[in-house]
């Protein structure tokens, strides 16, 4: 038995681009309320217009910035004037920023991804959780990484705020036991957005070299996954998913096509 969404109230951080923007699409087209924010306005409004037409019961976007508690605050308080409760809420905004060891690493690089990947989510979440208890079988989805199970070299920082986010999901688990909030985190592998270009700050070459020779994941594998979290019957909490392309059998092995 799936649980419908039509009619339901989402809120997807980080949806200017990538798991985000193609979340908000999906949710769409199930007939729910969506509400989107992300840094980019104009991003935001083009996937808000796209939306309407794929058939969303309704489509707003605000301005965002997760890494500022006053930004996220003012959104939830205009998200409270939409609607009274919110049926699903994405904890999308992040990312990687440079590739570096510790030893080379950038104060700035470091802070970007300790406020996007963990302090935004909590501050996020804090402000929702208001809209969301007294309404069982909501759902919290978390979007981790691969990175967040199993360390690699430059990824210090990622890996670190990324297990950082598996960690908080098990604990408002626990807190929200008997609230009938569900919890959980999915957390893709290799997958084509526009993650790598970010990290690698634009430069092309490096951010296709990651996936070269092998068919990775795309958005809209983690979006679908993203609905079948959600439409599980109230008493059904998936609280994982780590999902990978299949040409990557572990972290550190892909197999890639040499032609």
């Amino acid at each position: 038995m799936n649980t419908s969404l039509k009619g339901k109230w989402v809120f997807i951080t980080g949806a200017s681009a990538g798991f985000g923007a193609e979340g908000a699409r999906h949710f769409a087209r199930a007939g729910a309320h969506i509400v989107i924010g992300a840094r980019r306005l104009d991003r935001l409004e083009a996937i808000a217009a796209e939306c309407k037409q794929a058939g969303a019961a309704s489509a707003h976007f605000y301005e965002l910035d997760v890494a500022n508690t006053e930004s996220v605050n003012a959104f939830v308080d205009g998200l409270k004037t939409l609607t009274p409760k919110l049926d699903v809420l994405v904890n999308n905004a992040g990312g990687a920023h440079g590739a570096d060891t510790v030893a080379e690493g950038k104060d700035a690089d470091w802070e970007a991804m300790v406020q996007s990947n963990f302090l935004g989510l909590m501050r996020v979440t804090r402000a929702c959780l208001p809209l969301m208890v007294g309404n069982p079988g909501s759902t919290i989805i978390n979007i981790g990484s691969i990175a967040g199970r199993v360390a690699y070299e430059g990824g210090s920082v990622y890996c670190g705020v990324k297990a950082a986010e598996k960690s908080i999901t098990q604990s408002l688990r626990l807190e929200l036991n008997g609230t009938g909030i569900r919890v959980g985190t999915l957390d893709p592998g290799l997958a084509e957005t526009e993650f790598s270009l970010v990290r690698f700050k634009g430069d092309a070459a490096k951010s296709n070299k990651i996936y070269e020779g092998l068919d990775p994941l795309v958005a809209e594998d983690i979006a679908e996954a993203m609905i079948w979290m959600a439409t599980r019957p109230p008493h059904v909490c998936i609280d994982e998913i780590l999902i990978k392309c299949t040409a990557q059998a572990a972290i550190h092995k892909t197999h890639r096509a040499t032609d």
